[in-house]
C-alpha cells in the first residue's frame, strides 16, 4: 500500500535473506498458485529478527504454505526449540519437508498436514510465539483455540490484517468482515496489548499479559 519506490528503498536497506530462502521464494512464484502468500524477503527478515529477539523455545505456526515463514521463525529459537507448523494443503507436504530438510531443521520443525482447528487441540505445548497466517474467516477461531496455549508474556502474530486496505472501507466482503471482526476482537481484549503494523498487508503483534 506504499509507493513502490518506498518499498524498493526499504528492501534495499534490509539485510538480504539466505540463498536457500531466495531459492524457495523463486520456486514459490514459479510453481505455486497464489504465490503472493509467501512471506518473502522483507517480511521474512522481520519475522526472523523478531524471533531472535524473543528467543522462543516453542513456536506454533498456523498456515505453512511453502515453508518460508517457518524457516525464518525457526532461526531465532533456542537450541532446544521446536516449531510446530500446520498446513491444510496436503499437496505441499513434500516440498515443504524438502526445504525443512535442506535447512537442516528436520529435528526442530514438526510439520502437520490437516485442519488446524482439529490439530491445535492435540498439541500439548505452551508456546512463546504463535504466527497466524491461514484462512481469514477463521482468524478469530484460531485466536480462541491458541490463547490458553500461549505463555504469559508470549506473543501472537497475525498476518494480512489490513487485507489490501479493505478493512478501512465501509463495504466488506466475507474475508474483510472476518478480519475487521478479528481486529476489533483483539483491540477489545483486556488480556493483551497489541500494535497493528502497516508492514506489507498488515501484521498485528499481540502480547499476552
Amino acid at each position: 500500500m506504499l509507493p513502490k519506490s518506498i518499498i524498493d528503498y526499504a528492501e534495499a536497506h534490509t539485510t538480504p535473506t539466505s540463498p536457500l530462502l531466495q531459492k524457495l521464494e523463486r520456486e514459490t512464484w514459479v510453481k505455486r498458485l497464489y504465490a503472493g502468500m509467501v512471506s518473502g524477503g522483507y517480511q521474512g527478515q522481520f519475522l526472523r529478527m523478531l524471533s531472535q529477539m524473543i528467543r522462543p523455545k516453542r513456536i506454533l505456526e498456523i498456515g505453512t504454505f511453502t515453508g518460508y515463514s517457518a524457516l525464518c521463525l525457526a532461526d531465532g529459537m533456542t537450541e532446544d526449540g521446536l516449531l510446530y507448523t500446520i498446513e491444510i494443503n496436503e499437496e505441499l507436504e513434500t516440498p515443504i519437508q524438502e526445504y525443512i530438510d535442506a535447512a537442516g531443521l528436520s529435528n526442530k520443525i514438526r510439520l502437520h498436514i490437516g485442519n488446524a482447528l482439529e490439530i491445535v487441540p492435540t498439541i500439548d505445548e505452551q508456546f512463546d510465539l504463535v504466527f497466524i497466517d491461514a484462512d481469514k474467516v477463521n482468524y478469530s477461531r484460531y485466536y480462541d483455540i491458541i490463547f490458553d496455549k500461549v505463555k504469559t508474556g508470549g506473543y501472537i502474530l497475525a498476518d494480512n490484517v489490513l487485507w489490501y486496505g479493505k478493512v478501512a472501507e465501509k463495504k466488506h466482503d466475507g474475508d474483510t468482515t472476518a478480519l475487521h471482526a478479528f481486529n476489533q476482537k483483539i483491540q477489545n481484549d483486556p488480556r493483551v496489548e497489541n500494535i497493528l503494523l502497516t508492514l506489507r498487508d498488515g501484521l498485528t503483534l499481540i502480547r499476552k499479559m
